[in-house]
């Protein structure tokens, strides 16, 4: 009697990583010469990520430290979500927030994508902010896994739970 395979779609990043990252970028921006007199800054604002400069060019500079810092510490950019650049005062500020979850739209993207082009024998099915895929054959589920990642959706994607 064959049993059930599974895994789970989830869009999850490690928190100490992203905060390694941050603080990677917070030396590399008061250390770099070009970053000199410019007031740029980049920390936690409770939940978000707050970067400040004194121009617009200097705000994105920042923030392109940080995604080459997140890149490097294995978290996908889709996971990071940068607002516009705005001006406050005399300053520059981007607020991002890092996105967590799969919502129940995304989730049923998935599930509609793996129903249609994905092997039969394969059910999704959704389980709050994640999505277990499960089938009798583990060559379908990896099938299915290269026809996720191939999908490349506009949020990250993880697969855990492999049994």
């Amino acid at each position: 009697m064959a049993s059930e395979n599974s895994f789970d779609v989830v869009s999850k990043f490690d928190k100490q990583e992203v905060d390694n990252a941050l603080n990677q970028a917070a030396k590399e921006v008061r250390q770099r010469f070009d970053f000199k007199n410019t007031g740029a800054t980049i920390d936690w604002s409770g939940e978000l990520i707050e970067l400040e400069a004194s121009t617009e060019e200097r705000v994105k500079a920042v923030l392109d430290v940080f995604q080459s810092k997140l890149v490097r510490r294995g978290i996908s950019l889709k996971a990071f979500d940068p607002g516009e650049p705005r001006s406050s005062g005399k300053v520059w500020k981007i607020t991002g927030s890092m996105v967590e979850g799969i919502s129940t739209e995304n989730a049923k993207k998935i599930a509609k994508l793996v129903r249609d082009e994905g092997p039969k024998g394969v059910k999704a099915q959704i389980q709050g902010d994640e999505l277990r895929i499960s089938s009798k054959k583990r060559d379908d589920l990896q099938a299915v896994q290269k026809l996720i990642t191939d999908a490349d959706y506009d949020f990250a994607v993880q697969f855990t739970n492999y049994r």
